[in-house]
């Protein structure tokens, strides 16, 4: 198969937009409230605190970040997978490990830096396991359309 970049865009795009949405999905599953607490959330973290009393503005906000924030991890992900196949032949360990290490840097680096009024000291041991479960989800989403996208994984 010839080797090109030109499916990169397809995949981080369907790779980010889909494990970004199924991402606020379940965390609105994970803490039992609705996704617009949960983009307003994702808001706060530019907005701070005043993003849960924007209305529908910081709801708007969150989803675009986290679309942006999604789409910018997937491609990260495409970009290595173009130049180190093996993580495109062994795509579901690498997903999994890609969304093990998203959760580390987002949730003990981004959202510290950012202006979100709770960070990963609110979190219980259940509701760390859960989320660490779902950023599994999400990287492994990503790795799937690389692999599917980009279609390098038998070479």
């Amino acid at each position: 198969m010839k080797r090109s970049s030109q499916p990169a865009l397809p995949a981080l795009l369907w790779g980010g937009f889909v494990a970004g949405t199924l991402d606020i999905g379940s965390a609105s599953l994970i803490n039992w409230i609705s996704p617009v607490l949960i983009l307003r959330s994702i808001a706060s973290g530019l907005l701070g605190p005043a993003s849960f009393h924007d209305g529908v503005s910081s709801a708007v906000l969150g989803l675009f970040l986290q679309w942006i924030m999604s789409i910018l991890i997937a491609a990260i992900f495409v970009g290595v997978a173009l130049r180190i196949r093996m993580l495109l032949r062994h795509w579901i360990l690498a997903g999994l490990l890609y969304g093990g290490v998203v959760f580390v840097v987002m949730n003990y680096i981004v959202v510290p830096l950012s202006r979100a009024p709770f960070g990963p000291s609110d979190f219980t041991t259940g509701k760390i396991v859960e989320n660490l479960l779902a950023m599994l989800l999400f990287g492994w989403i990503i790795a799937a359309s690389a692999r599917w996208f980009l279609g390098l994984g038998r070479e």
